[in-house]
């Protein structure tokens, strides 16, 4: 073919051949109920086993039509997609680094328990207390609050001063050592680290000391610390799991050669699977606690009769109050809407984070999550009663041709399987 797209000749002719074939670990029925859970908003949502990292759902809005990309994309398309204030291209379930908001106080639990301060802090919240000179808010007045009913109540007075009492060194030693400032070595491209800060980062980064003021707001996800969905959901889901983290991954792993899995290590190094030590007693707490936020706490509109399930929202400012005052009550101006939730709150067989940009509260996105962990467990459900009725049904034999002169016995009486169960989930 000339540059006019004339043809001019044949050269040869060699026959297309198929490609390898790619299996990977989403789930049609998961993916398709986040999909519709985020219909209509902007976020993201990302569905994970934490037993073995297989994605089993991810979605990021707003998308874009990839058909578009296929032959020849115009010039208009592209400057649509480049210019959009809502960023279709950036896959916001491993891109979007964002404050993680009080979904980062289960960390901040762990920190606490481990360095044995949170176990006798007791507080008294009034609405707002004075720190290093400036006045901080509580969303309530919770009264008498101590570890046991801090999640749940999603307390900011309690955090604040478990941030005092623990420092900055610390708090970042814990949230490093559940994967936050590091990519989690997903399996796909651009892949963002997000931000754990300390007086190291900020010696680095701006030349001066941190102050110690700048803690009270990193003790509930504020401040300059930012975190991807992918990164709290592992760093969630490994706290219930006794420490054990694990690296999420979308291609089914019989698929990756061993030279891609050699490179996986090098080039995330302690991003794979690993075991954080926390104390047994330590864990238990947090998950309980996590199990009652969806009882009584910040996110019970998500609950589920029979289910054991756990999580914390997370609401983010994403401007001071004066400045949403001078900007007026715009959807730009109201907090991102985090939540992290699993089933079971002990070593869960699935967890779900889920983002609503501008969403305003974390209990919002929490119905987003029980909405993907709904459809997870009827589909648990039917798949554990369909391998109970094939247990009882009874393999086909040969029957002896009955006798003239006698009657057929009586056919035996139906078996009626038992109530499906899955690991953790009532019925």
């Amino acid at each position: 073919m000339n540059s006019h797209g004339r043809e001019l000749g044949r050269l040869g002719e060699e026959l297309a051949k198929p490609g390898q074939d790619i299996r990977l670990t989403i789930d049609l029925d998961l993916q398709m109920a986040a999909e519709k859970a985020l219909e209509g908003k902007n976020g993201a949502i990302v569905a994970m086993d934490p037993h073995n990292g297989e994605i089993l759902a991810m979605v990021s809005r707003p998308n874009f039509d990839p058909n578009q990309f296929a032959v020849r994309l115009t010039r208009g398309y592209w400057n649509q997609l480049l210019t959009d204030p809502e960023h279709p291209l950036l896959n916001k379930a491993i891109q979007a680094q964002l404050a993680p908001g009080s979904t980062f106080k289960i960390i901040m639990s762990v920190a606490g328990l481990e360095e044995g301060v949170a176990q006798d802090l007791k507080v008294n919240c009034t609405g707002g207390a004075d720190f290093y000179g400036h006045f901080f808010k509580c969303d309530a007045r919770h009264g008498g609050v101590n570890i046991y009913n801090a999640i749940p109540l999603s307390c900011d007075i309690f955090y604040y001063t478990l941030a005092q009492k623990l420092g900055i060194d610390t708090i970042a030693k814990y949230a490093t050592e559940l994967g936050l400032s590091q990519r989690t070595g997903i399996d796909l491209p651009e892949e963002a680290s997000g931000i754990m800060p300390s007086t190291r980062w900020k010696m680095k980064n701006f030349h001066d000391k941190w102050y110690a003021g700048e803690t009270i707001s990193v003790g509930i996800g504020q401040g300059a610390i930012a975190a991807t969905p992918i990164q709290m959901a592992r760093a969630l889901s490994g706290v219930a799991s006794g420490g054990a983290l694990v690296r999420p991954h979308v291609l089914s792993p019989d698929q990756i050669p061993a030279s891609e899995r050699q490179a996986y290590e090098e080039n995330f190094p302690g991003s794979g699977a690993k075991a954080v030590n926390i104390k047994a007693e330590n864990w238990q707490i947090i998950s309980d606690a996590m199990a009652e936020t969806m009882n009584t706490g910040t996110a019970a509109g998500a609950h589920m009769d029979g289910v054991d399930f756990a999580g914390k929202t997370g609401t983010a400012q994403v401007m001071s109050g004066d400045a949403r005052m001078r900007a007026g009550n715009g959807r730009k101006t109201q907090a991102n809407a985090w939540f992290v939730g699993m089933v079971p709150r002990r070593n869960p067989d699935i967890v779900v984070a889920a983002l609503i940009e501008n969403g305003e509260w974390g209990k919002y996105s929490a119905k987003l999550a029980a909405e993907v962990i709904s459809t997870f467990i009827d589909k648990q459900r039917k798949k554990d009663n369909n391998l109970r009725i094939a247990e009882v049904k009874p393999k086909p034999t040969e029957e002896a041709p009955a006798k003239p002169e006698q009657k057929p016995e009586q056919a035996p009486a139906a078996v009626v399987p038992e109530k499906p169960r899955i690991s953790g989930v009532g019925n």
